[in-house]
């Protein structure tokens, strides 16, 4: 038997277990991390495809709160899971644009694809929508804008945590603006902060449309603005931060990842399935309502994505890093 003979026989038979894989799987239940708590804009679109995945797959996908480090916590044990595909991870735009050596932000972050864990698809993008406490009386962002000016330093604003897409949006806004508010971190998600901000206690908020949605609805906070590029179907009567401040977008993001090693089989099956649920009637709707919208990806345009990303965010994640070290002096 010819060494050729054997080099065939050893790719077919690689081959054929590639293929063993994708058809069996998954034979049990998938655990997804998430870096965000309940009730965050990621964590409601990882429920959202975790459910129309366990219809797709006929087995249970879970999905595990990881909070906390800003998203260093569930990136930690996600990448420390089997790489067998039975473990996935759901990462916010925030983990991969944080700062490395920042204050505040944990050493093992940003995530780098596709170094840090294997590239599977792309979920959402949720422009950022801005709220403030109706007892601040403005009606508007230019209002904002104005009181800010008038007040520096004195009105805050609350994040879903330091480092965070919610804390970058912020400041790219008041560099643009002109304006200086201060920072109040909420590691809880957006409900954590929304009590706050009802009483008064601090001015702004900025968020997916999914966490601010009740209290938007109710009437407890007040919708000013939206970072998209133009204003949303179903919020119309929204302005978008465009037209006050030119050419200003921002959205939110999230990717299903999975820790390095996963077979390329069941990478491209997760893929798939993911673009199925993704064109779901009930999975945009769904989507939509919260004011996400899906873009399906192949997991080298993932990689990409992230890439520029970072080189977009890298300049307003430093200069949040060198203000945070001033103010720790």
């Amino acid at each position: 038997m010819n060494k050729w003979f054997l080099t065939v026989a050893a790719a077919l038979a690689l081959c054929a277990g590639a293929q063993a894989q994708t058809d069996t799987y998954p034979s049990k239940p998938v655990r997804i991390i998430v870096d965000s708590a309940p009730g965050s804009a990621t964590d409601v679109t990882a429920r959202i495809f975790a459910d129309r995945l366990s219809k797709i797959w006929g087995q249970q996908v879970l999905t595990l709160n990881h909070p906390g480090a800003g998203g260093a916590i569930a990136a930690r044990v996600a990448s420390q899971s089997a790489a067998d595909g039975y473990t996935l991870y759901v990462g916010a735009a925030s983990v991969f644009t944080a700062l490395k050596g920042a204050p505040g932000v944990a050493p093992n972050l940003p995530v780098e694809l596709p170094g840090d864990f294997a590239p599977i698809g792309f979920m959402t993008q949720q422009p950022m929508f801005m709220a403030v406490a109706p007892s601040l009386g403005i009606n508007t962002l230019s209002q904002l804008i104005a009181l800010a000016k008038s007040k520096p330093g004195e009105l805050s604003y609350a994040t879903t945590g330091r480092g965070r897409i919610t804390h970058l949006t912020m400041e790219l806004l008041q560099s643009r603006a002109g304006i200086k508010m201060q920072m109040i971190p909420y590691t809880g998600g957006p409900h954590a902060s929304l009590s706050d901000l009802i009483a008064g206690r601090v001015a702004v908020v900025v968020e997916g449309y999914s966490g601010l949605a009740g209290a938007m609805q109710g009437g407890n906070i007040k919708g000013l603005a939206v970072a998209s590029h133009q204003r949303l179907p179903g919020f119309e009567n929204l302005p978008t931060i465009a037209e006050t401040i030119p050419n200003f977008f921002v959205g939110a993001w999230n990717v299903m990842l999975a820790p390095v090693g996963t077979p390329d089989a069941i990478i491209n099956k997760i893929n798939a399935d993911m673009r199925a649920s993704s064109e779901d009637l009930d999975v945009k709707q769904k989507l939509a309502a919260l004011g996400a919208f899906v873009r399906p990806m192949s997991p080298s345009e993932v990689t990409a994505f992230s890439q520029d990303q970072q080189k977009l965010w890298r300049p307003v994640a430093e200069y949040v890093a060198k203000e945070a070290t001033q103010q720790a002096k």
